[in-house]
């Protein structure tokens, strides 16, 4: 995220969420064990293999949101919003800029203005503040299939991403959103299913948003939801994920 997107924690459409900061909810990175909810039962269920991955990449991949937040930070900043908070701006990860800036009160007029003043800043960033999350690396080389991308960001900066951070090589093809809908909207994810010449009960969608359970259950795809990322997990049970994994390891058949 990003281009002129953001990754977040709700389905379209909803109000504000009680939203989690990437690792709070899970404890992946702690040494705990599982979440004891109802809501969480089918996490027991391994994760068997499939021909086909598809992966979320902010807050599935990528610890991505400080970078992300302080571009919005300071284009919020510049324009005399200096009351918004990290936190609050997480809640937004994986949704278009536009309901972000819609949401802090600004105009139609401004939203391409306030959209490239973002674009500039994060790619300014050069991604100083992201890091691949622990285990990626190391669960992604050993995961069979052909994997690809379902991101919000476009194609070209996400294969950027990738190559920057040495994951691109794990990958036989980078999808993102060019010219199409975004998440909740499953465009991204049939790309890249007509790429392979999938099926989509060939296919595993990975991600840690209740946008990405979402564009999954529409695309006809299994789901897996992720703990690790920034996603609200209430919001993200709504939409019934197949699988729940708590580390990345977890999603290689044992």
């Amino acid at each position: 995220m990003h281009d002129d997107r953001l990754s977040l924690g709700k389905k379209k459409g909803t109000g504000s969420s009680v939203h989690s900061r990437a690792g709070s909810q899970s404890q992946e990175f702690t040494g705990g064990g599982r979440v004891a909810c109802p809501l969480f039962q089918q996490a027991l269920k391994p994760v068997p293999h499939f021909p086909v991955y598809l992966f979320d990449v902010d807050g599935t991949l990528m610890d991505s949101a400080p970078d992300i937040c302080a571009a919005q930070l300071a284009v919020l900043a510049a324009n005399g919003r200096h009351d918004v908070s990290e936190e609050f701006l997480r809640r937004y990860i994986g949704r278009h800029l536009t309901g972000l800036f819609q949401d802090l009160g600004f105009g139609d007029d401004a939203m391409e203005p306030l959209i490239q003043s973002y674009r500039t800043t994060y790619w300014a960033r050069k991604h100083a503040a992201t890091h691949v999350f622990p285990g990626v690396a190391e669960m992604l080389d050993s995961l069979g299939g052909r994997k690809s991308t379902a991101t919000i960001k476009t194609s070209q900066t996400t294969r950027n991403v990738l190559e920057q951070f040495g994951l691109i090589q794990h990958f036989d093809h980078v999808q993102g959103t060019d010219g199409f809908p975004a998440k909740p909207e499953p465009d991204v994810i049939l790309a890249s299913l007509r790429v392979f010449g999938a099926n989509p009960e060939e296919c595993l969608f990975v991600g840690d948003s209740a946008s990405d359970m979402e564009a999954g259950r529409r695309a006809g795809v299994r789901t897996c939801a992720v703990r690790w990322g920034y996603g609200n997990h209430e919001e993200m049970a709504r939409w019934e994920p197949d699988y729940w994994i708590d580390v990345p390891r977890e999603l290689v058949p044992g």
